[in-house]
């Protein structure tokens, strides 16, 4: 009996049923099959990788195999794998990205907590989303995670699904935004009492063991101040930027020049995008034009100035932004919010200095 012919859109959707364990993607999808060739019984493509993990590659190349051995038995199967950033100029060598398919992780950070550092991450998340962008929410406040309520999704667990016989966590969605907390894991109580080698593990979980879909954006909110967290996020993600967050306060501000400084340490190098000044003054809703400035006046412009950096926005203290956060419907969702500008002019600056 002689070989069945093979049919090159059968191997291609034999491929298209193979998820790749990093991104949840199909490897079609997920545009990671190239030069792809079949003549005879030989099937031969390349596999672009941008993570090289030995055990990463054993996996794809077993389930590559088997998918087209289960459409052609006999087919001599050809697979090499490459990753297109080995090639790269010379340098020092860059650990393997556990998040190939992100393309921006952004840091929302700030020097002392209650200074509405996760009414920005969350508005900001949704601000981008709104100007066309594929965004994500990482929850990474340990102290006090505030996603599942500013978000609608408190009392909600987040499930495991077996990739390649290792459990992957599934974010949950809230608006279209894939969301993950560790406020979805435990509870807020439990949160403050964790230390060092635990919290690093489980911030390393959302990062390595998360399903991320492809994503333009991964907003990070960070606990407040200089740690651990912020340390193992660096030393396991590349994230692009961070956004500064204070009050006019001069306290406020204090803490935020030396949670700002970590980031510019050769050893961190990570960029500020720029600052938000939130509860900049206050403006009741039945005198919009009159600003009160309860906290001081100007201390985002002046975290700015000594980062050489812009001031990305300054968000007034409006009950909107508290009902909307304790609502679990952010005000960035209401379109006649007066404040709704101010996150997409933010938004709009973030994408612009990662752009430039």
């Amino acid at each position: 009996m002689g070989f069945q012919r093979m049919d090159t859109s059968k191997i291609i959707a034999a491929l298209a049923g193979v998820t790749d364990p990093k991104t949840g993607q199909d490897l079609i999808t997920a545009n990671m099959v190239r030069d792809l060739k079949v003549e005879g019984d030989n099937v031969a493509f390349t596999l672009e990788l941008a993570n090289i993990e030995p055990e990463y590659k054993q996996q794809l190349n077993f389930a590559c195999q088997e998918a087209i051995l289960s459409v052609y038995p006999a087919a001599q199967v050809h697979l090499h794998m490459m990753n297109p950033q080995a090639a790269a100029p010379a340098g020092a060598p860059q650990p393997n990205d556990p998040l190939p398919h992100v393309k921006h992780v952004i840091a929302v950070a700030s020097g002392k907590g209650g200074v509405g550092k996760s009414t920005v991450a969350v508005n900001l998340a949704l601000a981008l989303q709104e100007l066309g962008h594929k965004v994500g929410l990482l929850d990474a406040d340990v102290y006090g995670p505030s996603a599942p309520t500013m978000l609608g999704l408190k009392g909600q667990r987040p499930q495991v699904e077996q990739v390649y016989g290792k459990p992957k966590i599934k974010p949950l969605f809230a608006y279209g935004v894939p969301v993950m907390s560790i406020g979805f894991i435990v509870e807020p109580e439990q949160a403050v009492v964790m230390r060092g080698p635990r919290l690093a593990g489980i911030i390393k979980q959302f990062f390595e063991e998360t399903v991320w879909p492809p994503l333009d954006f991964l907003v990070v909110d960070l606990p407040p101040g200089t740690g651990d967290v912020q340390l193992t996020m660096i030393q396991t993600v590349k994230v692009s930027g961070a956004v500064m967050v204070t009050t006019p306060q001069e306290v406020a501000l204090d803490d935020a020049v030396k949670a700002m400084n970590m980031f510019l340490l050769d050893s961190v190098n990570v960029p500020i995008l720029g600052v938000v000044e939130n509860m900049a003054w206050f403006t009741p809703a039945e005198l919009p034009d009159n600003k009160y400035y309860l906290f001081g006046k100007d201390g985002g412009k002046t975290l700015a100035k000594k980062a050489k950096v812009d001031l990305l926005g300054q968000v007034p203290i409006v009950q909107s932004v508290r009902e909307g956060g304790d609502s679990g419907a952010p005000v960035m969702l209401n379109k006649d919010d007066p404040t709704r500008k101010v996150w997409l002019s933010i938004a709009e600056g973030v994408r612009e200095t990662l752009s430039a």
